[in-house]
């Protein structure tokens, strides 16, 4: 009896220990996974926290003058000097720019209190970027410094409001003065430096922005003319930054206007990897070409400026290479188009169909180089420099490509500005 009353208590307290362990295990596993679940929640809202205040550690500068609802932040958030950064116009003041599509940036005419003009692109509700994807634009727009690209002075991002402050450039497009308007007259020496400068800022992004920057819509209407009729290159909205780990990777989001997807039919390697994207631009660049031959735009009644000219060019033409009806007749008329053979032979290299023939945009920068400084012409256009200032320091250690102390003599007299002819 004792031995079978013995074992009956040693069974019972074998099980409730069982059930005890059981029981705590369980008990274990469920605080392990509501903590799981508290920290995702946790990240979750972290997340969320960041994609509704994405700049919540940018200095903040002053409210705009009168408008309160949109807030101006430094873009070069690191400088000390942002007291009295902003004090604008904005939708007070004239637009000087609006396209046709509604969800389009609406571009308007402002003034810091410097004094300094200044162009702001709104974002129309339509376009709005994530907030995320926002910040990293602002990122890239304001890290990259070249004389030839268009400068970021400041952004907005507060109450559903996405602006972006460049600098006001006064000339306008290289389309629009191309045409004319404003009474300018580009003559051929102002093409050829307009297409260097064009260059050296594409090369710039090509192959001394870190990580390299595409651009993906170049145009002449993305070319902006400043006060001295130096080009520089505008809109990087379309732009992509490219690691060394994507530079194989294929690319899927393709971005552009009307224009550049016309050219992703005639040149179809566009749409694969990002260094033939690298590539492609230079097919653009070469459409800007013969545009500043022949003042046409790149696609009218459905015909193509690179087939046009290449039906005509005449090698047996030692004057005008077969293409005298395609100069715009503001330069033919002139006459001496020195260098023009050269200039036209680079174009075309340019937009050749298999990407493996086109130059890289640092070589038709040393070409345009050699026409000019092989025809008398000064490769230093006003305030500008050669490439190899352009592109390091070759008397001492090389620079930097995002260091501020890169040769901007422009900035200190006030002609960084932007123009009224940005195209969204």
């Amino acid at each position: 009896m004792n031995i079978g009353g013995t074992s009956g208590k040693t069974t019972i307290s074998t099980g409730v220990i069982a059930g005890i362990a059981a029981g705590c295990i369980v008990l274990v596993i469920g605080l392990v996974c509501v903590g799981i679940y508290a920290l995702l929640q946790k990240k979750k809202a972290q997340r969320a926290s960041i994609q509704s205040t994405p700049f919540g550690t940018f200095p903040c500068t002053r409210y705009l003058h009168g408008d309160p609802v949109a807030k101006m932040m430094a873009a070069h958030h690191n400088s000390r000097e942002r007291d009295g950064f902003l004090s604008t116009r904005s939708r007070s003041a004239p637009t000087i720019s609006r396209t046709l599509m509604k969800s389009a940036p609406e571009v308007y005419r402002g003034i810091l209190s410097s004094g300094q003009m200044v162009a702001i692109k709104r974002a129309q509700q339509g376009s709005m970027q994530g907030a995320l994807e926002f910040k990293t634009e602002i990122e890239l727009l304001s890290r990259v410094h070249h004389k030839n690209l268009v400068d970021l002075v400041g952004f907005c991002f507060e109450q559903g409001e996405q602006m972006l402050v460049y600098e006001y450039i006064p000339n306008g497009t290289l389309r629009e003065n191309l045409i004319g308007r404003g009474g300018r007259q580009l003559d051929w020496k102002k093409r050829l430096r307009v297409a260097l400068g064009s260059a050296r800022g594409l090369a710039y992004l090509h192959e001394l922005a870190n990580p390299p920057i595409i651009h993906r819509d170049v145009k002449s209407t993305n070319i902006l003319l400043d006060e001295s009729l130096n080009a520089k290159v505008a809109d990087f909205g379309l732009s992509k930054l490219v690691s060394d780990s994507q530079k194989g990777h294929v690319s899927t989001q393709v971005k552009g206007t009307l224009v550049c997807f016309h050219l992703c039919d005639y040149f179809p390697l566009f749409q694969q990897t990002d260094s033939q994207l690298m590539v492609f631009n230079v097919a653009g660049f070469g459409v800007v070409m013969l545009e500043l031959i022949s003042a046409r735009q790149p696609i009218e009644k459905g015909k193509y400026i690179v087939r046009e000219v290449r039906m005509v060019i005449n090698d047996y033409d030692e004057e005008w290479y077969g293409l005298k009806e395609i100069v715009d007749p503001t330069i033919r008329n002139t006459g001496n188009l020195k260098g023009f053979r050269r200039f036209v032979e680079l174009a075309m290299r340019c937009v050749e169909e298999s990407a493996a023939n086109r130059p890289t945009m640092n070589e038709a920068v040393k070409e345009i180089e050699t026409i000019l400084q092989s025809n008398g012409f000064n490769t230093q256009a006003s305030s500008a420099s050669s490439s190899t200032t352009d592109f390091g320091n070759t008397h001492g250690a090389p620079r930097h490509p995002y260091s501020d102390h890169t040769q901007r003599t422009e900035e200190s007299s006030g002609a960084f500005e932007y123009s009224g002819g940005y195209s969204a």
